[in-house]
């Protein structure tokens, strides 16, 4: 991998893993919430359902990465159904970033956002976490009281708004929790909403080189309006090149 703009030298990952370093935050409740999307050139999330379609292998080790930066990962649970979702295991997937986790967990909880506890109680991402890892599901007063408290035998449960998610109270819980970090994987309904409220401070942009035609959700998608009822201007922090692929980091203007 090279550094495309600006420069264009080649990367250790010591060098790779500062580029995509968070800022200075201080204490809680401060934080930060950066989500990492995969793009076609025409914008598709996905290729028959599934992002890994688009990826590379540079790109999975960003997304490893990226996961070993963060605090906590947050992933609806429409995508977290989607895509397999399981713990973070350092083992098969980030040893490479080991040492991004100094001081830290091995491996970031998964953070689960889903309305109405619409998950499968019993799966790997709930019921074999790693006790210093639970997986965190976020959900809403109007979820059945039985589901609330059988998740919460295997999981850290945050009631954060009564029938739909309040993305603001939630993230504000994360980092209360001392995940400040804030690292969102989708999907695109997730994603809009966050953009919609104003909490989205970053975007880690991977370009994928195809082209996958019409049908699929593009990384931001749900018909919700931008604050303002505009648009919401980032600021192109760095861009990197592998293999065709284009690895983009955004910060949201107003951020700094």
């Amino acid at each position: 991998m090279r550094q495309a703009y600006p420069g264009g030298s080649a990367l250790t990952d010591a060098a790779l893993a500062a580029l995509y370093d968070y800022p200075d935050l201080g204490a809680p409740p401060a934080r930060w919430l950066r989500a990492n999307m995969v793009a076609s050139l025409d914008g598709a999330a996905t290729v028959d359902g599934h992002s890994g379609g688009l990826s590379n292998e540079a790109d999975q080790q960003v997304f490893a990465m990226l996961r070993a930066h963060a605090d906590v990962i947050l992933v609806g649970a429409g995508t977290a159904r989607a895509e397999g979702y399981g713990p973070v295991r350092p083992e098969s997937e980030g040893l490479r970033w080991a040492w991004l986790r100094d001081g830290r967990p091995p491996s970031p909880p998964i953070a689960i956002v889903t309305r109405a506890l619409d998950l499968d109680l019993g799966s790997a991402l709930l019921a074999d976490a790693p006790p210093d890892a639970r997986t965190i599901v976020i959900t809403t007063e109007s979820a059945m009281p039985g589901r609330r408290a059988a998740a919460a035998r295997t999981a850290e449960v945050i009631v954060a708004g009564e029938t739909s998610v309040d993305l603001k109270a939630a993230v504000d819980a994360l980092a209360e929790r001392g995940h400040q970090r804030i690292s969102c994987e989708g999907g695109p309904h997730l994603l809009a909403q966050l953009a919609d409220a104003g909490l989205l401070d970053e975007l880690c942009l991977t370009i994928s080189p195809l082209l996958a035609g019409p049908g699929a959700d593009r990384i931001v998608t749900g018909g919700l309006p931008m604050p303002g009822g505009g648009t919401l201007p980032f600021i192109l922090a760095h861009a990197l090149a592998d293999e065709g692929h284009l690895f983009c980091r955004y910060v949201r203007h107003s951020a700094g």
